[in-house]
């Protein structure tokens, strides 16, 4: 948090004008701001552990792959007993044979589809019987499994809105709900995957952007309702991690989506369109999914914080500057502003 103090009137600071650029829609513009002078009175810095990660159990949602596999090693390494809960493990995918390979008592990974009850109820109860003591609970849980999609509100069915909801929200609210008796009883806590695109919207985006949007406000009442009870709730926003998590899977993958959507589409829809429009748009999104970091260890850091901290931070933004700022302008400028920065 910085403070500023300011000796003059507005109108008689010095001025300086930021030039952008919006590296999805191409456009260009500056933006007018006044210095003042500062004084820093805080800042965030990752210190102050609870006890030692041995005697702690943590169970991490959608390890195949992705945040959710490097997590669960760096958990490890860190002394936690890791509950690695993998969609693929009755498949035996890369990720679950990577991770048995390890044969340490404290990895071991679960069947758990987040889409399905009946798994999350096993899952729940293996883990109770594997706890040391069960009625000191789980320390933590990581909601992390997830998916995404892309097209314009128009080009995407009902059915691909339910089943990113499916995942997503309805998944991290399925879980939470299963495991809350566990980290009630350990006052441990809840980290909530959620994204950038659940504190603002985007074009092209609107399923996966209501299911974070909607993680986001879970996590909220969460926190709220858990705080007497002492268990903490946070919330990671990660940035354009897409490259390094193979969300899509690759630029073929992509197409293969934007085929069938093309072709699943309404006649009056393709006709108002073109496919001109919709060929652009898919390109954009092709150029996204290969921008992004490849390197996932700032969210890994963020997740590692808010597990083993003494006061967790209620969000983590582990994201470019850009992104950041897009973020911070998008949420705090009034809409006509922001809109017309980086929409129109």
């Amino acid at each position: 948090m910085l403070t500023a103090r300011l000796s003059r009137p507005l109108s008689q600071l010095p001025r300086k004008t930021l030039n952008f650029s919006d590296r999805e829609n191409g456009t260009r513009g500056s933006l007018l701001f006044y210095s003042a002078p500062f004084v820093p009175v805080g800042h965030r810095t990752y210190t102050a552990s609870v006890n030692p990660a041995g005697s702690k159990a943590v169970l991490i949602t959608g390890c195949d792959s992705g945040f959710g596999f490097s997590l669960a090693k760096r958990l490890h390494s860190e002394g936690f007993l890791v509950f690695a809960g993998c969609l693929m493990k009755d498949k035996g995918s890369d990720g679950v044979k990577e991770l048995d390979s390890m044969k340490s008592d404290h990895l071991r990974t679960v069947q758990l589809n987040v889409c399905k009850s009946e798994e999350v109820d096993k899952a729940a109860e293996v883990i109770r019987s594997s706890l040391e003591d069960p009625e000191k609970g789980l320390w933590g849980l990581v909601n992390n499994a997830g998916i995404s999609t892309f097209g314009d509100v128009e080009f995407t069915s009902m059915e691909t809105y339910k089943e990113v909801a499916e995942v997503n929200l309805w998944g991290t609210v399925r879980v939470t709900k299963a495991f809350l008796p566990l980290i009630r009883r350990a006052k441990g806590r809840v980290v909530n995957i959620s994204s950038m695109m659940g504190r603002m919207a985007n074009v092209a985006r609107s399923p996966y952007c209501i299911t974070k949007f909607g993680v986001e406000a879970f996590s909220d009442c969460l926190r709220y309702e858990m705080h007497p009870l002492g268990v903490k709730v946070s919330v990671v926003e990660p940035g354009n991690f897409i490259a390094a998590t193979s969300l899509y899977g690759g630029t073929e993958r992509i197409q293969a989506i934007a085929n069938k959507m093309w072709e699943e589409l309404p006649e009056v829809v393709r006709q108002d369109y073109g496919r001109k429009y919709f060929d652009e748009k898919i390109a954009r999104m092709e150029s996204y999914c290969t921008s992004g970091s490849t390197d996932t260890s700032p969210v890994i850091k963020a997740v590692t914080h808010a597990l083993t901290a003494a006061t967790p931070y209620t969000r983590y933004h582990p994201m470019d500057y850009y992104w950041w700022l897009r973020m911070q302008i998008m949420t705090h400028f009034p809409g006509a502003i922001s809109d017309r920065i980086y929409i129109h």
